[in-house]
């Protein structure tokens, strides 16, 4: 697998296991996690409960603007540092509504093709951030390797 390319702008960046390809720090076109070679193909967008009440409101104009870059990958995902559960307690982040953040990431999963992942703790959301890498490699990354060749 080649290395994942975190974003230069991702404020808290995941760490991989050292038996990857060294990880490279770069301004990516959208979202956060791409393999090398693939910025264009293939980029996961991470993202803390309490900012998808933020971007359900306040950013939502530039949140849509990157999910229509998204919408042209090949694979997307945006990784929900949190359980939807926590979602449904507004009290906790913001006057959006509940519904409002469900609803939305329903609309844009279906509207952008970009799926969308409920992980546990930042510790789960690492590791399906990692899979999901290592899955699109399996799938299309290495096919498109060969056939290069």
């Amino acid at each position: 697998m080649p290395a994942i390319v975190i974003d230069t702008r991702e404020q808290l960046p995941y760490s991989f296991d050292d038996s990857l390809s060294t990880q490279k720090q770069k301004a990516l076109p959208a979202g956060d996690y791409s393999l090398e070679g693939h910025e264009t193909a293939v980029a996961i967008e991470r993202k803390r409960t309490g900012e998808m009440f933020s971007v359900v409101g306040k950013g939502r104009a530039r949140f849509e603007r990157e999910l229509k870059k998204l919408s042209y990958y090949k694979y997307a995902a945006i990784v929900i540092e949190g359980k939807i559960s926590d979602i449904l307690n507004p009290s906790a982040f913001s006057k959006v509504s509940p519904k409002s953040v469900i609803n939305s990431l329903i609309s844009w999963s279906v509207q952008y093709n970009v799926h969308v992942y409920f992980a546990e703790s930042r510790k789960f959301a690492n590791i399906i951030t990692l899979r999901i890498l290592e899955k699109y490699w399996k799938h299309h990354g290495q096919q498109q390797q060969q056939q290069q060749k």
